[in-house]
């Protein structure tokens, strides 16, 4: 057998064998990575509602600290009942009670922020000289949408410590965070 004659049939051989994929082998994949984007897609969501819960505690953390310092500016009032008095637009003037531009303006307008509403309720006042003057308060975030914004609900008062929760969402907070 010569030379060009063994070249030719290998050469031959070699174009009859399928170069790439078939078409079951390309399905098999494409199945193979929508499954491992569905897993995915269930542990991104609740990622994002564990970075929205965390950021709701740093959040009541943060108010809860705008209230010491409002209090101890404005003793006379006490504490805000009102996120709104917390905020302000610095630069526009001087602090006042009524905007004291201790908080993120757009979080005490809103009371929303990542995916958690915000709310100071339960005001406890005295009246002292005529004024009233707030000495207690609750303050709340609760996930706008349970189960998909956040699953627990959070709140802490005057007292400040570590925000208790609520693991149905809501505001009745009894347990405590570790």
């Amino acid at each position: 057998m010569n030379r060009k004659t063994f070249f030719a049939r290998n050469r031959a051989r070699r174009s009859v064998t399928p170069n790439g994929f078939t078409l079951m082998e390309l399905l098999i994949v494409i199945a193979v990575i929508l499954i491992l984007m569905l897993m995915a897609m269930k542990t991104i969501g609740s990622m994002r509602i564990r970075a929205n819960e965390v950021s709701a505690i740093n959040s009541l953390r943060v108010i809860t600290q705008a209230e010491i310092e409002y209090d101890s500016t404005y003793p006379a009032n006490g504490f805000a009942c009102d996120l709104k008095a917390l905020g302000g637009i610095p630069g526009t003037g001087l602090p006042t009670p009524s905007g004291a531009q201790l908080l993120d303006n757009d979080l005490a307008l809103s009371g929303f922020k990542a995916g958690y509403n915000f709310k100071v309720s339960n005001c406890e006042k005295v009246t002292v000289n005529g004024t009233d003057r707030i000495t207690g308060y609750q303050l709340t975030a609760v996930p706008a949408s349970p189960g998909k914004t956040g699953n627990r609900g959070f709140c802490t008062d005057q007292f400040g410590g570590n925000p208790k929760y609520d693991s149905t969402g809501g505001s009745n907070c009894t347990q405590s965070l570790q």
